[in-house]
């Protein structure tokens, strides 16, 4: 055993792959987006992978999805259904990390894509309790059931978002919809715009997100 894997971990982040993904897989990315993993030997970081499932918008083939979605629109209505499944995945993360003894308080989810809209289900509709939220080119549907859950909330947790201005596929002014929506309901967090970025993630945004993480999370 190496000593970092000996370290007993004091806080958690569960980052969520986009659709089509694999936890493997955004892992790598990050790591070749920064030349290393996440800071922090106190932290243990899990990238699950979404169960293979009929998506709709990629003409019902199977994929690796938290959810269906109707279509990628924000005007579309959410699939009830399917999210509930969703919520069910990452409410069982959650409690696997508060059974080896992390405080809720200490635990952050994040995303890109559709691991972002789920991470913000999860922070703002599941647990109110967690320590921040991260959504990287994602963004929530017009009447998400989310809004609902956040009226009359008044403890939320730190939302960090960022959004390309050319991410062709969730529109830029989706994401800041979305944080604005949010931001009225009282959550508070940063919204870091992307200047010519795509659907992706990018170096600048995956090195924030660390700074970010290491002060929500200090070593306790």
């Amino acid at each position: 055993l190496s000593v970092s894997s000996m370290i007993r971990k004091s806080a958690s982040v569960i980052f969520f792959h986009g659709s089509g993904d694999t936890g493997p897989n955004v892992l790598a990315w990050v790591r070749n987006l920064i030349g290393r993993d996440f800071a922090g030997s106190h932290i243990k970081y899990i990238f699950p992978t979404a169960p293979k499932q009929k998506y709709t918008p990629f003409g019902d083939e199977i994929s690796t999805v938290w959810f269906n979605r109707t279509s990628v629109d924000i005007d579309a209505p959410e699939e009830v259904e399917s999210m509930s499944k969703s919520y069910d995945i990452a409410n069982g993360l959650i409690q696997n990390e508060v059974d080896l003894g992390v405080a809720t308080d200490r635990i952050i989810v994040g995303g890109f894509s559709m691991g972002g809209a789920l991470a913000l289900h999860t922070g703002y509709r599941l647990n109110m309790e967690l320590a921040g939220v991260f959504a990287h080119s994602a963004f929530l549907n017009r009447e998400s059931i989310v809004y609902e859950s956040l009226e009359g909330k008044s403890m939320h947790p730190e939302l960090c978002m960022f959004h390309g201005t050319s991410d062709d596929i969730v529109a830029y002014k989706w994401g800041l919809d979305t944080f604005d929506k949010l931001q009225n309901l009282g959550v508070s967090g940063t919204f870091t715009t992307l200047d010519n970025a795509a659907h992706e993630l990018m170096e600048s945004s995956m090195l924030d997100v660390e700074r970010w993480i290491l002060k929500k999370l200090p070593q306790s």
